[in-house]
């Protein structure tokens, strides 16, 4: 079943049993996700990666300015988005795509790093964060 499906089917539920927060959130989701698929975009997985990411970092806004409620609703949904995506890769697995990515792409020094960080990026398809591919491979290239 479709992503897409999967969320309208989750929202029905949702709301015949009365769960407000989890009804508002898929809304926005869903919403989303027909948004994207309107203007041509048919990557469902990017759209909830995005809108993940933008939960956990109003989440982190929130917190810094005092508001631990709010926070808690925004990792919330951040939650309730990230059972939509695939499985993040373990660190060893991710190490493995890594050493590959930086083997494959002759990637040897800092210069070499946008080449190996595509090569890696195209390899995790979306299955760990950014910031952890770009740690692991600036570690490569360094030592």
């Amino acid at each position: 079943m479709a992503i897409l499906e999967q969320i309208k089917a989750d929202l029905h539920g949702a709301m015949r049993a009365g769960e407000k927060e989890r009804v508002g959130a898929l809304r926005m989701v869903l919403s989303e996700l027909q948004k994207a698929a309107k203007e041509g975009s048919a990557d469902e997985l990017a759209v909830l990666r995005r809108e993940r990411k933008r939960r956990l970092e109003a989440a982190g806004a929130y917190r810094e300015a005092g508001q631990d409620a709010r926070a808690s609703g925004e990792e919330a949904e951040a939650e309730l988005i990230e059972s939509y995506l695939p499985a993040e890769l373990s660190q060893e697995e991710l190490e493995g795509i890594v050493s590959q990515a930086v083997r494959d792409s002759g990637a040897a020094s800092q210069k070499d790093m946008g080449i190996a960080m595509k090569q890696a990026m195209a390899a995790v398809d979306g299955r760990a964060d950014g910031k952890r591919v770009s740690g692991l491979v600036r570690a490569a290239l360094q030592g």
